[in-house]
Protein backbone atom coordinates (compact mmCIF):
# COMPACT_ATOMS: atom_id res chain seq x y z
CA UNK A 1 0.00 0.00 0.00
CA UNK A 2 1.16 3.29 -0.81
CA UNK A 3 0.84 6.69 0.40
CA UNK A 4 -1.48 8.09 -1.97
CA UNK A 5 -4.07 5.52 -0.56
CA UNK A 6 -3.93 7.12 2.90
CA UNK A 7 -6.30 10.07 3.45
CA UNK A 8 -4.41 13.36 2.72
CA UNK A 9 -5.60 14.61 6.06
CA UNK A 10 -3.81 12.04 8.10
CA UNK A 11 -0.65 12.29 5.62
CA UNK A 12 -0.64 15.90 6.96
CA UNK A 13 -1.47 15.19 10.60
CA UNK A 14 1.50 12.15 10.62
CA UNK A 15 3.91 14.82 8.73
CA UNK A 16 3.17 17.26 10.91
CA UNK A 17 3.65 15.20 14.15
CA UNK A 18 6.92 13.32 12.61
CA UNK A 19 8.48 16.20 11.12
CA UNK A 20 12.11 14.60 9.03
CA UNK A 21 10.98 11.03 10.73
CA UNK A 22 7.44 10.49 8.54
CA UNK A 23 8.88 9.58 5.67
CA UNK A 24 10.08 6.66 7.22
CA UNK A 25 6.60 6.06 9.17
CA UNK A 26 4.82 6.05 5.35
CA UNK A 27 7.45 3.48 3.69
CA UNK A 28 6.36 1.26 6.70
CA UNK A 29 2.85 0.59 4.74
CA UNK A 30 5.01 -0.69 2.09
CA UNK A 31 6.13 -3.66 4.53
CA UNK A 32 3.80 -6.60 5.53
CA UNK A 33 1.54 -6.57 8.27
CA UNK A 34 3.66 -7.67 11.66
CA UNK A 35 1.77 -10.86 12.81
CA UNK A 36 1.83 -12.46 16.30
CA UNK A 37 0.90 -15.11 19.02
CA UNK A 38 1.15 -14.79 23.27
CA UNK A 39 1.57 -17.95 24.92
CA UNK A 40 -1.86 -18.60 27.39
CA UNK A 41 0.44 -19.02 30.82
CA UNK A 42 -2.22 -20.89 32.15
CA UNK A 43 -1.23 -23.67 30.23
CA UNK A 44 1.98 -23.39 28.73
CA UNK A 45 3.53 -23.21 32.86
CA UNK A 46 2.56 -26.65 33.07
CA UNK A 47 4.68 -29.51 32.01
CA UNK A 48 2.40 -30.49 29.09
CA UNK A 49 2.03 -27.26 27.86
CA UNK A 50 5.54 -26.20 28.08
CA UNK A 51 6.35 -29.51 25.75
CA UNK A 52 3.91 -28.29 23.33
CA UNK A 53 4.92 -24.78 23.44
CA UNK A 54 8.57 -25.68 22.79
CA UNK A 55 7.25 -27.54 19.70
CA UNK A 56 5.15 -24.82 18.58
CA UNK A 57 8.22 -22.44 18.64
CA UNK A 58 10.21 -24.39 16.58
CA UNK A 59 7.32 -25.63 14.18
CA UNK A 60 5.89 -21.81 13.16
CA UNK A 61 9.72 -20.31 13.59
CA UNK A 62 8.79 -18.14 16.53
CA UNK A 63 11.08 -15.30 17.78
CA UNK A 64 10.86 -13.62 20.68
CA UNK A 65 8.40 -9.82 21.30
CA UNK A 66 10.86 -7.88 22.95
CA UNK A 67 8.28 -6.37 25.87
CA UNK A 68 5.97 -9.42 26.38
CA UNK A 69 7.83 -12.41 27.62
CA UNK A 70 5.05 -14.97 26.47
CA UNK A 71 4.59 -12.84 23.10
CA UNK A 72 6.33 -14.53 19.85
CA UNK A 73 5.88 -13.21 16.08
CA UNK A 74 5.24 -15.89 13.23
CA UNK A 75 5.51 -15.04 9.72
CA UNK A 76 3.82 -16.48 6.38
CA UNK A 77 3.10 -19.24 5.73
CA UNK A 78 3.14 -20.35 9.49
CA UNK A 79 -0.83 -20.52 9.83
CA UNK A 80 -0.94 -21.20 14.43
CA UNK A 81 -4.83 -20.22 14.00
CA UNK A 82 -5.35 -23.41 12.21
CA UNK A 83 -3.09 -25.94 14.50
CA UNK A 84 -5.05 -27.79 17.27
CA UNK A 85 -2.96 -26.10 19.64
CA UNK A 86 -5.20 -23.14 19.01
CA UNK A 87 -8.09 -24.77 19.59
CA UNK A 88 -6.28 -25.93 22.98
CA UNK A 89 -5.85 -22.96 24.13
CA UNK A 90 -2.25 -22.70 23.93
CA UNK A 91 -1.88 -19.52 22.94
CA UNK A 92 -3.48 -16.28 21.22
CA UNK A 93 -3.14 -14.68 18.10
CA UNK A 94 -2.80 -10.96 18.55
CA UNK A 95 -0.66 -8.27 17.23
CA UNK A 96 2.28 -7.64 18.79
CA UNK A 97 1.81 -3.88 19.28
CA UNK A 98 -0.96 -4.88 21.74
CA UNK A 99 0.71 -6.82 24.12
CA UNK A 100 2.37 -4.02 25.52
CA UNK A 101 -1.05 -2.65 27.33
CA UNK A 102 -1.46 -6.03 29.56
CA UNK A 103 2.15 -5.40 30.41
CA UNK A 104 2.19 -1.61 31.75
CA UNK A 105 -0.92 -2.82 33.43
CA UNK A 106 0.66 -5.55 35.51
CA UNK A 107 -2.10 -7.22 36.83
CA UNK A 108 -1.83 -9.37 40.56
CA UNK A 109 -2.83 -12.60 41.64
CA UNK A 110 -5.71 -11.93 43.47
CA UNK A 111 -6.90 -7.95 42.58
CA UNK A 112 -10.14 -7.61 40.47
CA UNK A 113 -9.47 -6.37 37.56
CA UNK A 114 -11.90 -4.76 34.92
CA UNK A 115 -11.27 -5.03 31.34
CA UNK A 116 -13.85 -2.19 30.50
CA UNK A 117 -14.02 -2.69 26.17
CA UNK A 118 -12.80 -6.41 26.09
CA UNK A 119 -13.46 -7.90 22.80
CA UNK A 120 -12.05 -9.76 20.95
CA UNK A 121 -10.42 -10.77 24.61
CA UNK A 122 -6.58 -10.21 23.10
CA UNK A 123 -6.08 -7.82 26.46
CA UNK A 124 -8.10 -10.25 28.81
CA UNK A 125 -6.84 -13.07 27.76
CA UNK A 126 -3.50 -11.49 29.02
CA UNK A 127 -4.30 -10.06 32.58
CA UNK A 128 -5.93 -13.15 33.53
CA UNK A 129 -2.89 -14.83 32.67
CA UNK A 130 -0.86 -12.81 34.46
CA UNK A 131 -3.35 -13.11 37.51
CA UNK A 132 -2.47 -16.78 37.52
CA UNK A 133 -6.31 -17.50 37.95
CA UNK A 134 -6.45 -15.51 41.57
CA UNK A 135 -8.50 -13.04 41.86
CA UNK A 136 -11.32 -11.76 39.80
CA UNK A 137 -11.30 -10.20 36.40
CA UNK A 138 -14.93 -8.63 34.76
CA UNK A 139 -14.46 -7.87 31.06
CA UNK A 140 -17.22 -6.43 29.26
CA UNK A 141 -18.09 -5.72 26.07
CA UNK A 142 -21.19 -3.86 25.37
CA UNK A 143 -22.03 -5.04 22.00
CA UNK A 144 -23.79 -8.72 22.49
CA UNK A 145 -22.75 -10.21 19.60
CA UNK A 146 -18.41 -9.37 20.37
CA UNK A 147 -19.56 -9.86 23.55
CA UNK A 148 -20.46 -13.59 22.49
CA UNK A 149 -16.73 -13.65 20.83
CA UNK A 150 -15.19 -12.91 23.75
CA UNK A 151 -16.70 -15.41 25.91
CA UNK A 152 -15.74 -17.95 23.51
CA UNK A 153 -12.22 -16.89 24.07
CA UNK A 154 -12.11 -16.31 27.74
CA UNK A 155 -13.50 -20.49 27.49
CA UNK A 156 -11.21 -21.57 24.87
CA UNK A 157 -8.00 -20.83 27.22
CA UNK A 158 -9.57 -22.24 30.28
CA UNK A 159 -9.62 -19.01 32.29
CA UNK A 160 -11.76 -19.91 34.95
CA UNK A 161 -11.63 -16.50 37.00
CA UNK A 162 -13.52 -13.87 34.64
CA UNK A 163 -16.71 -12.60 34.53
CA UNK A 164 -18.25 -11.86 31.10
CA UNK A 165 -20.97 -8.90 31.25
CA UNK A 166 -22.35 -6.66 28.13
CA UNK A 167 -23.65 -3.71 29.65
CA UNK A 168 -23.04 0.06 29.06
CA UNK A 169 -20.24 1.89 31.08
CA UNK A 170 -22.47 4.01 32.36
CA UNK A 171 -24.84 0.95 33.82
CA UNK A 172 -21.06 -0.49 35.43
CA UNK A 173 -20.02 2.33 37.12
CA UNK A 174 -23.61 2.45 38.72
CA UNK A 175 -22.58 -0.78 40.10
CA UNK A 176 -19.22 -0.91 41.02
CA UNK A 177 -18.30 2.34 42.14
CA UNK A 178 -14.70 2.42 43.31
CA UNK A 179 -14.29 -1.36 43.08
CA UNK A 180 -11.47 -2.32 40.82
CA UNK A 181 -7.89 -2.32 41.74
CA UNK A 182 -6.85 -2.53 38.36
CA UNK A 183 -8.59 -0.94 35.11
CA UNK A 184 -7.79 -1.51 31.11
CA UNK A 185 -9.46 0.54 29.20
CA UNK A 186 -8.58 -0.39 25.54
CA UNK A 187 -10.89 2.62 24.00
CA UNK A 188 -12.85 2.26 20.89
CA UNK A 189 -10.42 4.52 18.50
CA UNK A 190 -10.11 5.82 14.27
CA UNK A 191 -7.79 2.81 14.18
CA UNK A 192 -4.97 4.76 12.51
CA UNK A 193 -2.83 1.74 13.62
CA UNK A 194 -5.14 -1.25 11.07
CA UNK A 195 -4.28 0.84 7.77
CA UNK A 196 -1.80 -1.85 7.29
CA UNK A 197 -3.87 -4.76 8.15
CA UNK A 198 -7.29 -3.78 7.26
CA UNK A 199 -7.09 -1.30 4.49
CA UNK A 200 -10.73 -0.88 4.80
CA UNK A 201 -10.32 0.77 7.78
CA UNK A 202 -8.62 3.66 5.22
CA UNK A 203 -12.41 4.56 3.95
CA UNK A 204 -13.65 4.59 7.40
CA UNK A 205 -11.31 6.95 8.66
CA UNK A 206 -11.77 11.41 8.55
CA UNK A 207 -11.31 14.07 10.70
CA UNK A 208 -14.98 13.98 11.81
CA UNK A 209 -14.43 10.31 12.90
CA UNK A 210 -11.62 11.38 15.05
CA UNK A 211 -14.15 13.72 16.50
CA UNK A 212 -16.15 11.16 17.02
CA UNK A 213 -14.17 9.16 18.88
CA UNK A 214 -12.55 11.30 21.27
CA UNK A 215 -15.84 12.41 22.47
CA UNK A 216 -16.64 8.31 23.17
CA UNK A 217 -13.27 8.51 24.79
CA UNK A 218 -13.99 10.76 27.70
CA UNK A 219 -17.55 9.02 28.48
CA UNK A 220 -15.63 6.09 29.08
CA UNK A 221 -13.25 7.58 31.03
CA UNK A 222 -15.32 9.35 33.12
CA UNK A 223 -16.87 6.10 33.81
CA UNK A 224 -14.03 4.39 34.66
CA UNK A 225 -12.77 6.83 36.72
CA UNK A 226 -15.64 6.62 38.93
CA UNK A 227 -15.50 2.88 39.13
CA UNK A 228 -11.08 2.66 39.67
CA UNK A 229 -10.39 2.54 43.64
CA UNK A 230 -8.15 4.73 45.41
CA UNK A 231 -4.94 3.95 44.96
CA UNK A 232 -5.60 1.69 42.01
CA UNK A 233 -4.26 2.12 38.37
CA UNK A 234 -5.65 1.77 34.91
CA UNK A 235 -3.97 1.95 31.56
CA UNK A 236 -5.39 3.66 28.81
CA UNK A 237 -4.68 2.39 25.53
CA UNK A 238 -5.76 2.82 21.70
CA UNK A 239 -4.71 1.31 18.46
CA UNK A 240 -4.65 4.84 16.88
CA UNK A 241 -1.75 7.42 16.41
CA UNK A 242 -2.80 11.22 16.13
CA UNK A 243 -2.45 13.30 19.52
CA UNK A 244 -6.51 13.89 20.42
CA UNK A 245 -7.20 10.51 20.84
CA UNK A 246 -3.73 9.80 22.95
CA UNK A 247 -1.73 12.62 24.62
CA UNK A 248 -4.35 15.30 24.55
CA UNK A 249 -7.42 13.01 26.23
CA UNK A 250 -4.50 12.14 28.69
CA UNK A 251 -3.96 15.50 29.15
CA UNK A 252 -7.46 16.96 29.23
CA UNK A 253 -7.74 14.03 31.96
CA UNK A 254 -5.49 14.51 34.50
CA UNK A 255 -6.38 18.10 34.66
CA UNK A 256 -9.96 17.45 35.01
CA UNK A 257 -9.14 15.00 37.85
CA UNK A 258 -6.55 16.18 40.08
CA UNK A 259 -6.50 12.99 41.80
CA UNK A 260 -5.24 11.33 38.74
CA UNK A 261 -1.49 10.81 38.28
CA UNK A 262 -0.50 10.01 34.72
CA UNK A 263 2.82 8.13 35.30
CA UNK A 264 4.29 7.22 31.35
CA UNK A 265 3.07 7.19 28.14
CA UNK A 266 4.75 5.02 25.82
CA UNK A 267 4.19 4.53 21.77
CA UNK A 268 5.12 1.79 19.53
CA UNK A 269 5.51 2.69 16.46
CA UNK A 270 5.75 0.65 13.19
CA UNK A 271 8.80 2.32 11.82
CA UNK A 272 10.52 1.89 14.44
CA UNK A 273 9.11 -1.55 16.00
CA UNK A 274 7.91 -4.65 14.61
CA UNK A 275 4.20 -3.85 14.75
CA UNK A 276 1.58 -2.64 14.14
CA UNK A 277 1.70 0.48 16.50
CA UNK A 278 0.17 1.60 19.70
CA UNK A 279 -0.09 4.01 22.07
CA UNK A 280 -0.31 3.03 26.53
CA UNK A 281 -0.74 5.29 29.31
CA UNK A 282 -0.28 4.26 33.09
CA UNK A 283 -2.49 6.32 35.77
CA UNK A 284 -2.55 6.28 39.03
CA UNK A 285 -5.52 7.38 41.71
CA UNK A 286 -4.26 8.98 44.68
CA UNK A 287 -4.74 6.80 47.96
CA UNK A 288 -7.74 7.84 50.33
CA UNK A 289 -5.98 10.09 53.46
CA UNK A 290 -8.40 7.69 55.42
CA UNK A 291 -7.66 4.08 54.72
CA UNK A 292 -11.47 3.01 55.19
CA UNK A 293 -12.09 5.15 52.26
CA UNK A 294 -9.91 3.10 49.85
CA UNK A 295 -11.84 -0.13 50.86
CA UNK A 296 -14.94 -0.82 47.91
CA UNK A 297 -17.84 0.80 48.09
CA UNK A 298 -20.92 -1.24 48.47
CA UNK A 299 -23.09 -1.71 45.02
CA UNK A 300 -26.20 0.64 44.33
CA UNK A 301 -28.12 -2.38 43.16
CA UNK A 302 -30.10 -4.23 46.36
CA UNK A 303 -29.16 -7.50 47.21
CA UNK A 304 -32.20 -10.34 46.30
CA UNK A 305 -33.23 -7.87 43.16
CA UNK A 306 -33.61 -9.71 40.17
CA UNK A 307 -33.66 -8.72 36.23
CA UNK A 308 -34.21 -11.20 33.32
CA UNK A 309 -30.67 -11.65 32.89
CA UNK A 310 -30.10 -12.43 36.98
CA UNK A 311 -28.89 -15.99 38.83
CA UNK A 312 -31.33 -18.11 40.31
CA UNK A 313 -31.06 -18.01 44.35
CA UNK A 314 -33.05 -21.39 45.36
CA UNK A 315 -33.22 -24.59 46.51
CA UNK A 316 -32.54 -25.17 42.68
CA UNK A 317 -29.40 -24.45 42.85
CA UNK A 318 -28.54 -25.98 45.98
CA UNK A 319 -29.75 -29.31 44.10
CA UNK A 320 -27.70 -28.61 41.35
CA UNK A 321 -24.53 -27.87 43.27
CA UNK A 322 -24.92 -30.79 45.24
CA UNK A 323 -25.72 -33.22 42.29
CA UNK A 324 -22.73 -31.63 40.57
CA UNK A 325 -20.42 -32.13 43.23
CA UNK A 326 -21.33 -35.73 44.17
CA UNK A 327 -20.84 -36.17 40.19
CA UNK A 328 -17.20 -34.32 40.47
CA UNK A 329 -16.14 -36.72 43.51
CA UNK A 330 -15.84 -39.28 41.18
CA UNK A 331 -15.21 -38.27 37.80
CA UNK A 332 -13.10 -34.96 39.25
CA UNK A 333 -10.81 -36.23 41.94
CA UNK A 334 -8.63 -33.38 41.59
CA UNK A 335 -11.23 -30.90 41.21
CA UNK A 336 -11.27 -28.01 44.02
CA UNK A 337 -14.70 -26.77 45.03
CA UNK A 338 -13.52 -23.09 45.27
CA UNK A 339 -16.17 -20.74 43.84
CA UNK A 340 -19.68 -19.46 44.45
CA UNK A 341 -22.33 -21.80 42.47
CA UNK A 342 -24.85 -19.63 40.17
CA UNK A 343 -27.17 -20.79 38.20
CA UNK A 344 -28.41 -19.18 34.82
CA UNK A 345 -31.18 -21.10 33.40
CA UNK A 346 -29.61 -24.42 32.74
CA UNK A 347 -26.06 -23.77 33.17
CA UNK A 348 -24.15 -24.09 36.36
CA UNK A 349 -21.17 -21.67 36.90
CA UNK A 350 -18.82 -21.20 39.57
CA UNK A 351 -17.93 -17.21 40.88
CA UNK A 352 -14.09 -16.91 41.40
CA UNK A 353 -14.08 -17.08 45.48
CA UNK A 354 -12.80 -13.25 45.42
CA UNK A 355 -16.31 -11.95 44.32
CA UNK A 356 -17.77 -13.36 47.30
CA UNK A 357 -14.68 -11.41 49.56
CA UNK A 358 -15.90 -7.89 47.94
CA UNK A 359 -19.06 -8.01 46.38
CA UNK A 360 -22.41 -9.78 46.39
CA UNK A 361 -24.23 -11.75 43.80
CA UNK A 362 -27.11 -9.40 43.98
CA UNK A 363 -25.19 -6.86 41.74
CA UNK A 364 -25.62 -9.15 38.54
CA UNK A 365 -29.46 -8.62 38.88
CA UNK A 366 -30.79 -7.27 35.70
CA UNK A 367 -27.22 -7.61 34.30
CA UNK A 368 -26.34 -9.25 30.78
CA UNK A 369 -23.82 -11.61 31.77
CA UNK A 370 -22.54 -13.91 28.98
CA UNK A 371 -20.11 -15.82 30.76
CA UNK A 372 -20.58 -16.33 35.10
CA UNK A 373 -17.34 -17.01 35.87
CA UNK A 374 -16.46 -21.03 35.20
CA UNK A 375 -19.24 -23.07 33.09
CA UNK A 376 -18.77 -26.20 35.48
CA UNK A 377 -22.44 -28.04 34.23
CA UNK A 378 -25.62 -28.29 32.17
CA UNK A 379 -29.12 -29.76 33.97
CA UNK A 380 -29.98 -32.23 32.10
CA UNK A 381 -33.53 -34.52 32.95
CA UNK A 382 -32.26 -36.17 36.49
CA UNK A 383 -28.64 -35.61 35.41
CA UNK A 384 -26.21 -33.47 34.97
CA UNK A 385 -23.45 -33.29 32.26
CA UNK A 386 -20.38 -31.41 32.45
CA UNK A 387 -19.54 -28.48 30.40
CA UNK A 388 -17.41 -27.85 28.02
CA UNK A 389 -15.35 -24.81 29.29
CA UNK A 390 -15.07 -26.86 32.87
CA UNK A 391 -12.62 -29.13 30.42
CA UNK A 392 -10.63 -26.22 28.75
CA UNK A 393 -9.67 -25.20 32.45
CA UNK A 394 -8.58 -28.69 33.70
CA UNK A 395 -5.34 -30.47 33.92
CA UNK A 396 -5.49 -34.06 33.22
CA UNK A 397 -4.37 -35.42 36.32
CA UNK A 398 -7.63 -33.92 38.10
CA UNK A 399 -9.81 -36.20 36.10
CA UNK A 400 -10.43 -39.75 36.67
CA UNK A 401 -9.90 -40.94 32.85
CA UNK A 402 -8.23 -38.78 30.14
CA UNK A 403 -7.50 -39.80 26.44
CA UNK A 404 -4.70 -38.21 24.90
CA UNK A 405 -3.93 -37.55 20.88
CA UNK A 406 -0.53 -36.54 19.30
CA UNK A 407 -1.08 -32.86 17.39
CA UNK A 408 0.07 -34.26 13.89
CA UNK A 409 -2.47 -37.08 14.10
CA UNK A 410 -5.21 -38.16 12.14
CA UNK A 411 -7.27 -38.57 15.54
CA UNK A 412 -7.33 -35.29 16.36
CA UNK A 413 -8.63 -34.15 13.10
CA UNK A 414 -11.35 -36.68 13.34
CA UNK A 415 -12.13 -35.38 16.85
CA UNK A 416 -12.33 -31.85 15.57
CA UNK A 417 -14.50 -32.33 12.98
CA UNK A 418 -16.98 -34.26 15.84
CA UNK A 419 -16.53 -37.81 14.87
CA UNK A 420 -16.73 -40.31 17.68
CA UNK A 421 -13.42 -42.57 18.23
CA UNK A 422 -12.40 -46.37 19.02
CA UNK A 423 -11.03 -46.37 22.06
CA UNK A 424 -10.05 -49.50 24.70
CA UNK A 425 -13.00 -51.23 26.00
CA UNK A 426 -11.58 -50.62 29.28
CA UNK A 427 -12.37 -47.03 28.96
CA UNK A 428 -15.95 -46.09 30.50
CA UNK A 429 -17.71 -42.77 31.39
CA UNK A 430 -16.69 -38.88 31.29
CA UNK A 431 -13.44 -38.65 29.31
CA UNK A 432 -11.36 -36.00 29.34
CA UNK A 433 -10.10 -35.60 25.86
CA UNK A 434 -6.64 -33.93 25.75
CA UNK A 435 -4.09 -33.12 22.36
CA UNK A 436 -0.73 -33.42 23.38
CA UNK A 437 -1.30 -32.92 26.83
CA UNK A 438 -3.39 -30.04 26.59
CA UNK A 439 -7.77 -30.29 27.39
CA UNK A 440 -9.77 -29.84 23.75
CA UNK A 441 -13.01 -31.13 25.19
CA UNK A 442 -15.27 -34.14 26.85
CA UNK A 443 -16.18 -37.32 25.21
CA UNK A 444 -18.23 -40.45 26.92
CA UNK A 445 -16.81 -43.87 26.74
CA UNK A 446 -18.76 -47.17 26.32
CA UNK A 447 -18.43 -50.09 24.38
CA UNK A 448 -15.14 -49.61 22.98
CA UNK A 449 -16.43 -46.11 21.33
CA UNK A 450 -15.57 -42.36 22.95
CA UNK A 451 -18.53 -40.22 21.91
CA UNK A 452 -17.81 -36.76 20.79
CA UNK A 453 -19.27 -34.14 23.23
CA UNK A 454 -17.02 -31.23 21.34
CA UNK A 455 -19.78 -28.09 21.10
CA UNK A 456 -21.56 -28.47 17.66
CA UNK A 457 -20.11 -24.45 16.82
CA UNK A 458 -16.56 -25.38 17.41
CA UNK A 459 -16.35 -28.91 15.36
CA UNK A 460 -14.42 -27.31 12.30
CA UNK A 461 -10.68 -26.88 12.86
CA UNK A 462 -10.49 -23.27 12.50
CA UNK A 463 -9.03 -20.08 13.29
CA UNK A 464 -11.25 -18.75 16.38
CA UNK A 465 -12.34 -15.50 16.32
CA UNK A 466 -9.48 -13.35 18.09
CA UNK A 467 -7.21 -10.64 15.95
CA UNK A 468 -6.06 -13.14 13.25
Amino acid sequence: MNEERLPAAYTANIREMLGDSADAFLKSYLAARTQGLRFNTLKSSVPSGRTAAEQAISQFGLSQVTWCPSGFYYEDPARPGRHPYHTAGLYYIQEPSAMSAAELLKPLPGEIVLDLAAAPGGKTTHIAALMQGEGLLISNEIHPERAKILAENVERLGISNTLVTSAAPGDLSKRFPEVFDRIMLDAPCSGEGMFRKDPAAIDEWSPKHVEICVARQWDILQDAYLMLKPGGHMVYSTCTFNRQENEETMERFVQTYPDMELIVTKRLWPHLERGEGHFVALLHKAASADPADSAPRKSRGKRGERGSDGPKTSATLREAYQQFMSWAAAELPGFADRGVPLLFGESLYLLPEAFSGRLHTGILDGLKVPRAGLHIAHLKKNRIEPAHALAMALRPDQAARSYDMPADGTEIQAWLRGESLPVPPSLHGWTLVTVDGLPVGWGKASSGQLKNHLPKGLRILKAHLDEV
